[in-house]
């Protein structure tokens, strides 16, 4: 299939949005973090990745039209080589926003985070791709720019879309040719949805 869109944005930009807007438009999956989660063999893949051994990408998004958020984002520059004809879409969102919104979500708790595999997977892509110090807001928010600006002065513009979650569906479907859907583009995976679902698992840990 190949992928036709490459995510080049960090988590917490409304990338889950994202997945589910790109599975609507495109009539097949999206890849997103929740898909490792689904897929436990793929963590060896990214770990090798983050490593600088990249894995063959076509075997790994094999059904796959898109993919957004991290791992994949981290190698938007490797995936926009791989696939030359995809549209490169880099999501953006008010940095202390976005700041906050990790603070309170993906990296709350992740030094707890039990599995070692997955512990080694993310630190050596963070190290790699990112940064290890997760809860210093000077390096983070340098990180996050510096992401956005490499993406502009990379991607030719014409492959280029620049996106926040406000933008809604029309631009990723003028972008794609693609008719705009009647139907509300889904906003999800809130601060609020993030800590729900957290409560939930605790809670299941508990009982289990």
């Amino acid at each position: 299939m190949g992928l036709r869109v490459v995510g080049a944005g960090f988590g917490r930009t409304g990338t889950h949005s994202l997945k589910l807007a790109l599975e609507r438009l495109l009539g097949s999956p999206c890849y997103h973090m929740v898909e490792v989660f689904k897929h436990p063999e793929h963590v060896s893949d990214w770990h090798a990745a983050a490593l600088g051994n990249l894995p063959d990408w076509n075997k790994l998004f094999d059904g796959y039209s898109a993919a957004v958020d991290w791992p994949a984002s981290a190698y938007w520059k490797e995936l926009s080589e791989h696939y030359p004809e995809a549209l490169v879409l880099l999501s953006v969102r008010d940095v202390e926003a976005w700041w906050r919104s990790t603070q309170n979500t993906i990296f709350h708790g992740l030094d707890d985070h039990g599995d070692p595999q997955w512990r080694a997977m993310l630190n050596a892509m963070f190290e790699s791709r990112f940064t290890t110090k997760l809860h210093d807001h000077d390096t983070c928010v340098s990180a996050f720019l510096g992401n956005i600006e490499s993406v502009k002065a990379t991607i030719d513009p014409s492959r280029l879309l620049v996106w926040q979650a406000s933008d809604g569906w029309e631009p990723i479907c003028n972008a794609l040719s693609l008719p705009v859907p009647s139907e509300p583009f889904p906003l999800t995976n809130t601060t609020e949805d993030w800590a729900k679902r957290r409560a939930a698992a605790e809670a299941d840990t508990k009982d289990s």
